[in-house]
């Protein structure tokens, strides 16, 4: 995790392989997904309290449900990604997530405020999830 110019927390994601199909995924009917588009999970693949957990983080399209992206990622990546949004009250509880290419160029970029997180069950894990006050889940 990073931050931005503007001190945002940022979580760039670099994607090596072939950038076609992700371009495509990136797309709904021809128009890019914006941050309203899609949602952001965290689902861990064992107990929280194992050595080194590990999970799935994934990009997908809110309309369809249809998954845009997933990639392997340690629990206490994606734990320190919440604390320091959830710590950072001047950025308003946002988060940039930008997907870009092993040379660089960005083929996305999101604004969002919410990430949550799924133990191993399917179960959300409120008190670990990025959620706005507010919002009803």
């Amino acid at each position: 995790m990073q931050t931005d110019d503007s001190g945002r927390p940022t979580v760039r994601i670099t994607y090596e392989g072939p950038t076609e199909e992700l371009e495509s995924r990136l797309r709904r009917g021809g128009t890019p997904l914006d941050g309203d588009g899609v949602d952001i999970t965290y689902r861990l693949q064992n107990a929280l309290d194992a050595d080194n957990p590990k999970g799935v983080f994934a990009i997908a399209d809110r309309v369809t449900g249809e998954y845009v992206l997933e990639l392997n990622a340690d629990a206490e990546t994606v734990f320190s990604v919440i604390e320091t949004v959830a710590d950072g009250d001047e950025k308003n509880g946002h988060y940039r997530l930008v997907i870009e290419t092993d040379d660089g160029s960005e083929l996305a970029v999101y604004e969002k405020s919410t990430l949550l997180v799924y133990d191993h069950g399917g179960d959300l894990l409120r008190e670990r999830s990025l959620i706005p006050s507010g919002v009803e889940i």
